[in-house]
């Protein structure tokens, strides 16, 4: 199995992890806030230097590449092409929605293999970014930006089918959708770099490697520059 440093900063967590045949063998995360650009340099410094101590080859190096924070996610994946192409061994992509989704799967109890998972990134507002998941990973439901209102995911609450909420955005969805029975929801799910170990090693078995130079972010929606509001004097 391949040695892989998983770097994770779609969110609010910034994260770096090396893993190896299903195992963490070094990581770090922090939960204060955006700052990725003065942290996360540092915390692929620790994972490198444990690789280094223990005479190991890294073999890959994966990255979330959102949705999420356009900030977070560029600066994730610059740093994740440098480190690749630096060190000359290749690049993997990781879906954030996906990311939730797996996370959700390992770490809850006695789910119904008939549950459909809804990721729910917070986007602002009424805003998130989503998709819907079986549990083979299926896309149920596209990857997309959607405006939550009471005939969000209708199709498949129409199925009758449990239905798990889960991501930083799924308060959101508490309200609207109080009187829908199937619906639970899993709470302080955030994407980090320690649970990409099983997205990451399929990827590098598959050789699904994305390009070092001109991959770029999965932002679903165009960033929107907003116009500072000047005070009257």
């Amino acid at each position: 199995m391949a040695t892989i440093l998983n770097i994770e900063t779609s969110g609010v967590p910034c994260s770096a992890a090396l893993t190896s045949e299903g195992m963490i063998l070094a990581h770090r995360e922090n939960f204060e806030g955006r700052n990725h650009a003065t942290m996360l340099s540092s915390m692929v410094k620790e994972c490198l230097d444990h690789a280094s101590s223990h005479e190991m080859k890294i073999d890959a190096v994966a990255v979330g590449m959102g949705p999420g924070s356009y900030t977070g996610l560029r600066i994730g994946l610059s740093e994740a092409k440098g480190l690749a192409y630096a060190l000359d061994i290749p690049l993997i992509g990781v879906d954030t929605l996906k990311l939730l989704t797996t996370r959700v799967m390992f770490s809850t109890d006695d789910i119904d293999p008939d549950t459909i998972f809804i990721p729910m990134v917070d986007a602002r507002r009424m805003e998130v970014y989503t998709a819907a998941h079986d549990f083979a990973l299926s896309d149920l439901l596209a990857p997309q930006a959607l405006i939550l209102d009471e005939n969000s995911y209708a199709d498949l609450r129409a199925t009758g089918r449990p239905i798990l909420y889960f991501g930083s955005g799924a308060a959101k969805a508490r309200d609207i959708f109080a009187n829908t029975p199937q619906a639970q929801y899993v709470d302080g799910v955030e994407a980090l770099a320690v649970d990409m170990i099983a997205l990451a090693e399929r990827a590098y078995a598959m050789r699904d490697f994305i390009d070092t130079a001109y991959s770029t972010p999965a932002y679903l929606k165009e960033f929107q520059a907003t116009t500072p509001k000047h005070k009257v004097i």
